[in-house]
C-alpha cells in the first residue's frame, strides 16, 4: 500500500502498476537521453534533439500528471465503490450468518434428540448384551466347573494308572514275578473261554513236568498243553539299540531266546500218548507276538515243525474259542443217548397232552350244551314272568268269578 496524501494507493492495482511502469520507463529514456547528451558533446544537432526530447518529454510528464490525476480520480471511485461493496457483503455476510447459526441451533437440537434415543437404546441392548453376558458366564463357569471336576477325575486315574504302570514295571523287572504275570494273564483269558471243568492248572505229567494249564480235549487231538512264555529282557535290548550291527545282534538274541522256548515246550510237553501231538506257548504281549511274525518269520516255522504253536492274547481267544467248540460237540456225542431216551419221553408226554386236551374239549362242548339249555330255560322263565307282570284282573268274565278263590271271609 502506498498513500500520498489523503490517498491510499494498493500496488496490487493493474492502474498502480501501470503508472509505476510509466514512470519508470520515462525515468530511463530521460537517463538514457542525457548519457546520449554527454557523450555528444559539442554536437549542435544533438543539443537541439535532447532539447526537442526533453519538450516532448516535458509534454508527455504533463500528460502523464494529467493522467495520474484522472488515475487518483478512478482510483478514489473504485475505492468508494469497494467500501460500499464491502458494507453489502458484511451485511449479507451478517444475514447469512445469522440464518447458519440458527439452521446450526435446529440441526444440533435434532442431533441431540437423536443421540439421547440412540444412547437410550444401546442402555437397552447393553443392558440386554450385559444380561445375556452375565448368563452365559455363569453356565460357562458352570460347564467350567464341571469339566474341571472330570479333569480332577481323570487326573486321579491318571495317577492310578502311573500307579498301576510302575506297579507293572516292577513286576516285569523280576523274571519269577513276570512268569506269573504271564500265567495270570493266560488264567484270565483260558477261565473266560472255557468252561471251569474242562481245563487244569500246573497239571503234573507223567515225566513230572509242570504245564501253565493242560486242557482236556476229547482224542483226537487230545489234552493240550498251554504254557506261558516271556522273553521281555530279550526284546527290550532289540528295541534299545540304535546302529544296524546292535539291531542285528539283538534280533538274533531274540530269536535264540524264542527257539530256547519252544525247544522246552516241545521236549517238555508233547508226550505221545498222553498229551496232543500239539501245544500252545502263550505270549502275553501282542507287541512282543507282532515283533516275532514280522522280523523273524523262519523262528515261527521252526515252532510250528516241532509242533508248538505261538499265540498271542488275541490269536489265543481265537484258538480257545474253536476248543471250545470241540468240546461242546464231544459232548453233544456224549450225551446222545440221554438225548435220545429224554426225546422218547418228551414224545409221551405229548401223546398224554394231545388225549388230556381231546377230553377237555369233550368238556367244554358238553358245558357249552348245557349252557345253551339252561339259557333256553331262562329265556322261556322270563317270558312267563313277564306275562304274569302284565295280567290284567278286570277282564276276567262274570262266570268266571266263581273260579276266584277268595282271599279271606265275607264276615271279616
Amino acid at each position: 500500500m502506498i498513500q500520498i496524501g489523503d490517498a491510499v494507493y494498493d500496488l496490487s492495482d493493474p492502474v498502480v502498476i501501470g503508472v509505476i511502469m510509466g514512470a519508470v520507463i520515462t525515468l530511463v529514456v530521460l537517463i538514457l537521453l542525457i548519457m546520449t547528451v554527454r557523450r555528444a558533446g559539442k554536437s549542435t544537432e544533438a543539443v537541439q534533439f535532447v532539447a526537442s526530447q526533453v519538450g516532448r518529454l516535458s509534454q508527455d510528464v504533463n500528460a502523464l500528471g494529467q493522467g495520474q490525476q484522472q488515475l487518483a480520480g478512478n482510483i478514489r471511485t473504485v475505492s468508494d465503490a469497494q467500501a460500499t461493496a464491502q458494507v453489502q457483503v458484511v451485511q449479507t455476510m451478517e444475514t447469512r450468518l445469522a440464518e447458519v447459526q440458527a439452521l446450526m441451533a435446529e440441526r444440533l437440537a435434532d442431533n441431540a434428540i437423536k443421540s439421547a434415543r440412540s444412547l437410550a437404546e444401546m442402555q437397552e441392548r447393553m443392558k440386554d448384551t450385559l444380561s445375556g453376558s452375565s448368563e452365559k458366564t455363569t453356565k460357562s463357569l458352570t460347564e467350567l466347573q464341571e469339566r474341571l471336576a472330570t479333569i480332577d477325575k481323570a487326573q486321579t486315574n491318571i495317577e492310578k494308572l502311573s500307579g498301576d504302570v510302575l506297579s507293572l514295571q516292577d513286576i516285569l523287572s523280576n523274571k519269577q514275578t513276570r512268569g506269573a504275570f504271564g500265567e495270570i494273564q493266560l488264567q484270565d483269558i483260558v477261565s473266560k473261554a472255557l468252561p471251569a471243568d474242562s481245563y487244569t492248572w500246573q497239571a503234573t505229567l507223567s515225566n513230572n513236568s509242570r504245564p501253565d494249564c493242560l486242557v482236556h480235549l476229547p482224542n483226537p487231538p487230545g489234552p493240550i498243553v498251554i504254557d506261558a512264555k516271556f522273553p521281555l529282557e530279550a526284546y527290550e535290548a532289540l528295541m534299545a539299540t540304535e546302529t544296524k550291527v546292535d539291531r542285528e545282534r539283538a534280533l538274533t538274541a531274540f530269536g535264540q531266546a524264542i527257539k530256547t522256548h519252544i525247544k522246552k515246550i516241545s521236549d517238555s510237553y508233547l508226550i505221545e500218548g498222553e498229551t496232543a501231538d500239539g501245544a500252545l506257548m502263550f505270549l502275553p504281549s501282542e507287541a512282543v507276538y507282532a515283533e516275532l511274525h514280522s522280523r523273524l518269520p523262519h523262528i515261527v516255522r521252526e515252532g510250528f515243525a516241532a509242533r508248538v504253536w505261538i499265540v498271542s492274547p488275541t490269536t489265543c481267544m481265537a484258538t480257545l474259542n474253536t476248543m471250545r467248540a470241540i468240546l461242546k460237540d464231544a459232548r453233544m456225542r456224549e450225551q446222545t443217548g440221554e438225548i435220545r431216551k429224554e426225546l422218547a419221553m418228551l414224545g409221551g408226554d405229548v401223546e398224554r397232552l394231545v388225549t388230556r386236551v381231546g377230553n377237555l374239549d369233550r368238556h367244554f362242548g358238553q358245558a357249552a350244551k348245557d349252557i345253551e339249555d339252561i339259557k333256553i330255560s331262562a329265556e322261556k322263565a322270563g317270558k312267563r314272568a313277564h306275562r304274569l307282570d302284565h295280567f290284567d284282573f278286570e277282564e276276567l268274565a262274570p262266570e268266571d268269578t266263581a273260579k276266584v278263590v277268595p282271599l279271606a271271609s265275607s264276615e271279616q
